[in-house]
Order: structure tokens, then sequence, then C-alpha cells
């Protein structure tokens, strides 16, 4: 669970800023989301994955990684098949 950029327990991708904070981070919402809100902005706009908090949905294990062509086309195909 993530709370290392929000304060409150949350599914998110694993990332440098969450393996180092999260140990440490309080239960503070709204607070910590605030403290951090400069970092994510300035990480944002660096494209750095890092720094940012990436949600995760219950079915984040069965993500494959390659390009978003290939995942659209994969669930285009899927929304076809009755």
């Amino acid at each position: 669970m993530e709370r290392a950029f929000t304060g409150r327990s949350a599914r998110a991708l694993r990332n440098r800023f969450t393996d180092a904070y999260e140990p440490v981070a309080p239960l503070g919402p709204p607070a910590v989301h605030h403290l951090t809100s400069s970092l994510r902005k300035v990480a944002t706009a660096a494209n750095d994955t890092d720094l940012i908090y990436m949600w995760a949905g219950a079915g984040y294990r069965q993500a494959r990684d390659g390009p978003a062509t290939q995942t659209l086309t994969r669930l285009a195909a899927r929304m076809e098949t009755p």
C-alpha cells in the first residue's frame, strides 16, 4: 500500500520515493498530499516517474509491458469477441 505521497493507504506502483518513504510516512491526509504537491509537479514536468505516485488498480499484476498500440489492439479485440 502507498501512503508516502498522500498519507492514506492506496494501491500504487512502487518507485524510488515510495520505497524510501513508505515506512516512515505519517497517516496524515490531506497534509502529506499537500506537502508533496510541489515535488510531484516538478517531477511530472521532468517526466520523472520515481517522484510521482502512480495508482494501480486491483488487476495491476495482470499488466503487460509493451507499446500502447499493442495494449489498445488487444483490448479492442476483446471488445469485439462476445
